[in-house]
């Protein structure tokens, strides 16, 4: 089995990439979503979460407001300290659960997107960065996501520069390009995975 690192920048376009190597065959385990799941109703993590910030964390309906509490972590670093002590062991745990889930030969691809900032780059056996020019990012967030300019100016600033990423990547997909041409590349790139792993499994 290979375990990848995919991350990339915020409107880099690491979305379309792990869509790409789930059409060729990836297992994808997307920290994201995980991180959702974990405080999904009725969950142990959701009970936590309540426990450390008080009730008004949870909508009418019993879910949780999640602009609410990135209200507040976000504001104060102690907070979003008890929260990632809370989240951050549940997301480890739901990955390897699926990690383990994996055959040999598969290929896991963790799309992480704050793999850079938080000095995860020792836990793959190899990361691909989806790069893309800062204009590039600014153009899609604005134009695609509705955001504001100084919105997505201050979300981009907020996370590595563009060159860290860099520094950790194993591989790079450059997604300064058209949708063909980025299919061509994660094809390239699957080709490669996929011999890896065959590699990995046979010693």
């Amino acid at each position: 089995m290979l375990s990848v690192g995919l991350t990339g920048g915020i409107g880099a376009g690491k979305s379309e990439v792990s869509r790409l190597l789930v059409e060729h065959g990836a297992v994808l385990i997307d920290a994201d979503r995980i991180a959702r799941e974990v405080v999904a109703p009725g969950t142990p993590g959701l009970a936590a979460v309540v426990e450390a910030f008080g009730a008004d964390v949870l909508t009418p309906e019993g879910a949780l407001d999640r602009p609410g509490l990135g209200a507040i972590v976000f504001a104060d670093a102690e907070k979003l300290a008890v929260l990632n002590s809370i989240v951050h062991p549940l997301v480890g745990a739901r990955s390897r659960e699926l990690e383990n889930a994996a055959t040999e030969d598969d290929v896991v691809v963790h799309d992480v997107p704050l793999l850079a900032e938080n000095g995860l780059a020792g836990l793959y056996d190899l990361v691909i960065v989806v790069d893309a020019r800062p204009e590039t990012q600014l153009d899609r967030l604005v134009r695609l996501r509705g955001m504001t300019e100084e919105d997505a100016r201050a979300r981009m600033a907020a996370q590595a520069t563009r060159e860290k990423r860099r520094e950790i990547a194993d591989v790079v997909i450059d997604n300064d390009v058209p949708l063909e041409a980025l299919r061509s590349r994660v094809s390239e790139v699957w080709a490669d995975l996929t011999a890896r792993a065959r590699r990995t499994s046979a010693q």
